[in-house]
């Protein structure tokens, strides 16, 4: 299991994933409401790194720009790999 630091941008007029830093900044064009932005982060990771959207659980962060992201079937490496900085 992987934990990585999120940025999370929401109603963003283009969708993306790139570093920040040492955390990834992910805009999504969904909105902050109803969680529907942290739904749209978690399917957008795991397009990215091919792997089924239930790898992937937020584990803190749920109303707040910051986030923490739990990731099965990866490693940092393969991140890095799968988002180049």
């Amino acid at each position: 299991m992987l934990r990585v630091q999120l940025k999370v941008i929401p109603g963003a007029a283009k969708s993306g994933i790139e570093w920040y830093g040492d955390r990834l900044k992910v805009k999504v064009n969904a909105v902050a409401e109803r969680g529907k932005a942290n739904e749209a982060v978690l399917a957008l990771l795991a397009a990215r790194l091919g792997l089924p959207p239930n790898a992937l659980r937020l584990v803190a962060g749920h109303a707040s720009p910051l986030k923490t992201v739990e990731i099965d079937g990866t490693t940092l490496a393969e991140l890095q790999k799968a988002i180049p900085g």
